[in-house]
């Protein structure tokens, strides 16, 4: 077996990407061979060389690929400091160590894919990938048709940046409230949020229905499964093999997806976070 760079075998592995896995590295929690390991770019096999994170031996397991529908009230990470119920608490039972592909913000349930495949989730989160993300959200007051084209067209944050164009109608009105499905290709923090803001209104409720094509329909608050094979092979026809080629032609970078294990909710812009 030819070597690997390690943070790459740890990103296979599914520890982290190899963002995350090069963070682990610089911070002395690797070990190969029973030596701590600082440096990046030591190459390993990991068939005959011994390698630790955190003192358990590394055991590449297979990929796999799950959709979870999240509660509200949940962080999208695997621990707390605070003390939330956070993801590990309603993932208990899938026996492969997964992490989420992006993150929802605490009050926000919907589709969240998790996996243990690292490039996976690099594709997917990559803003130049432009995954397809639908979403619920119950805005306060009436929307009107000027508001809904800006929705559209694109409104202004608060840090100036203009959104890009969105598909965005409405589902239903009621007596104080709007409900519009919204579907963007970017993710700016907190951006339906503030996007609403941008028009006046305010998010009340909001809830993604699905995430790359993957929906969350059939399953309850808390609930996973196992994408089927034909949403598996559209992601990959899609999303991560067009990555993974510009990537070869050097278009792509280097990586750049840190696992929501490391991070609280107000992480990198590039991911989600509504």
């Amino acid at each position: 077996m030819a070597q690997q760079r390690l943070q790459k075998v740890l990103a296979q592995a599914g520890i982290a990407s190899r963002r995350g896995a090069e963070k682990y590295i610089t911070d002395g929690r690797v070990r190969v061979n029973g030596k701590v390991v600082t440096e990046l770019g030591v190459k390993v096999d990991d068939h005959h060389d011994k390698v630790e994170v955190d003192g358990r031996r590394l055991v590449r397991d297979a990929p796999v690929y799950y959709v979870l529908n999240k509660p509200r009230e949940v962080v999208s990470t695997l621990s707390d400091p605070e003390g939330r119920q956070s993801l590990a608490d309603i993932i208990e039972k899938i026996p492969e160590r997964v992490f989420p592909v992006g993150r929802l913000d605490y009050h926000t349930s919907g589709a969240l894919l998790l996996t243990n495949d690292g490039e996976f989730a690099e594709a997917l989160l990559r803003p130049s990938v432009h995954v397809p993300k639908v979403y619920a959200a119950k805005l306060q007051g009436h929307v009107d048709v000027p508001q809904l084209d800006l929705l559209r067209n694109g409104v202004k944050l608060d840090d100036g940046y203009v959104t890009k164009k969105a598909e965005v109608f409405v589902l239903r009105t009621e007596d104080r409230s709007t409900w519009v499905q919204l579907t963007l290709r970017e993710g700016k923090n907190r951006q339906i949020h503030r996007m609403a803001d941008a028009i006046g209104s305010r998010v009340q409720r909001l809830t993604r229905l699905s995430f790359a094509g993957v929906s969350t329909e059939g399953l309850r608050p808390g609930q996973q499964r196992v994408l089927a094979k034909r949403e598996l092979d559209a992601i990959h026809k899609s999303f991560v093999t067009p990555f993974k080629k510009r990537k070869r032609e050097g278009g792509a970078g280097t990586g750049q997806y840190v696992p929501r294990d490391a991070h609280d909710e107000d992480g990198a812009s590039m991911d989600d976070d509504y």
